[in-house]
């Protein structure tokens, strides 16, 4: 699953990649800094993982994983060609959701390519080019249905009807996420991998000032209005000292946060938030061996859990032993847990919960 880090030139874009991933992307002040995309491999902050590694001491602990892609900043036409634009949206469109940044903090020193800091028109401006870029698709597929309509396809013909309705939509300069349907009629949209389609969280990106009292920068503010109204998400973070931050060894970050003020870096509220954002939770296996999280879409059943460790594990599917996590902790052991009862035994239609300790049992 693939997250996309996007936004204008000089926003704090690689910078924040570079601090989720340790990666090293270039990072300088001047637009088209990032032109291919870097992409990383991020590790989900998970406390339940780490005091099961405390319990067990195991050879190996394993983090639940998801993949950061950094885009190469958006401007102005960029649907039309401009600034590289048409490579910019087509990595874009290869990503399940999108990290959109906006710069929060003034700095003469810091380069805008608009020449002010204004998160509300920053934000337009990416969401207009998604949208105008969603337009042509969306224009394509309606010819195409009308085409079919007219030989009698009733199906075709009542698409054509479904996407003329998001298109006036999109021309109204709403985004795709926000229009309302049923389900079927979305499912029908949704074939279409629409840009502004995809789920958003937005990264507020503060100066160090700004960070610590976030809720009176007004720039925050506006971008937290905007969240609100089409029901995503914000998240307040200072690039420049997460990347800071990402360099410190564990003990050294916990003390250095604490100095803040804060119990959970930026950066790891927003890796957890995007994992969420994708639908996906951890279930956990451990022992002295490995412990580990492992990541399945919300609703998913116990034997499609179990395929997720090895395709035997779901062909022969006999059982689940589950405990949740808060029950194991709260009583100390595995075999606390199991005198008072809290060790339960699952069947094929299990739907697994996020947090689920498990023994899978099976036979092939």
């Amino acid at each position: 699953m693939k997250l996309g880090i996007v936004g204008l030139p000089n926003v704090g874009k690689s910078t924040l990649f570079n601090a989720i991933t340790n990666a090293g992307a270039e990072s300088a002040n001047y637009p088209f800094c990032t032109i291919d995309p870097n992409v990383g491999m991020v590790a989900v902050p998970d406390s339940r993982l780490d005091w099961l590694s405390e319990l067990y001491h195991p050879k190996k602990t394993t983090p639940a994983v998801i993949e950061f892609v950094d885009i190469a900043g958006l401007v102005k036409g960029a649907s039309k060609g401009e600034g590289l634009g048409n490579k910019f949206l087509s990595n874009i469109r290869a990503t399940d959701a999108i990290v959109h940044v906006v710069r929060c903090f003034d700095d003469p020193n810091v380069i805008h390519v608009e020449g002010s800091t204004d998160p509300l028109r920053d934000i337009e401006i990416i969401d207009i080019e998604l949208i105008m870029a969603d337009m042509e698709m969306v224009q394509r597929r309606m010819d195409k249905c009308a085409k079919m309509g007219k030989t009698g396809d009733k199906k075709a013909a009542h698409e054509a009807q479904v996407l003329q309705g998001l298109m006036d939509w999109l021309n109204e300069g709403k985004s795709a996420r926000s229009y309302q349907c049923d389900e079927d009629d979305a499912a029908l949209i949704a074939q279409s991998e629409l840009l502004s389609l995809k789920p958003v969280i937005y990264a507020a990106n503060l100066d160090e000032a700004g960070f610590s009292d976030y809720q009176n920068v007004a720039y925050y503010q506006q971008v937290a209005e905007v969240a609100a109204e089409e029901g995503s998400q914000v998240i307040p973070v200072c690039a420049q000292l997460e990347a800071e931050i990402a360099q410190l060894e564990s003990d050294e970050k916990a003390m250095f946060l604490e100095d803040l003020g804060i119990s959970e870096s930026g950066l790891d509220r927003l890796i957890k938030a995007s994992y969420a954002l994708l639908g996906l939770i951890s279930y956990l296996t451990s022992g002295e061996d490995e412990c580990r999280a492992w990541t399945i879409r919300k609703g998913t059943k116990a034997p499609q859990a179990a395929g997720k460790i090895h395709s035997d594990f779901e062909r022969g599917f006999i059982r689940a032993e589950v405990v949740s996590f808060e029950d194991l902790k709260a009583n100390g052991s595995m075999n606390a847990a199991k005198e008072k009862g809290l060790v339960r035994s699952e069947g094929k239609e299990y739907v697994v919960q996020d947090g689920d300790i498990i023994l899978f049992r099976f036979n092939v």
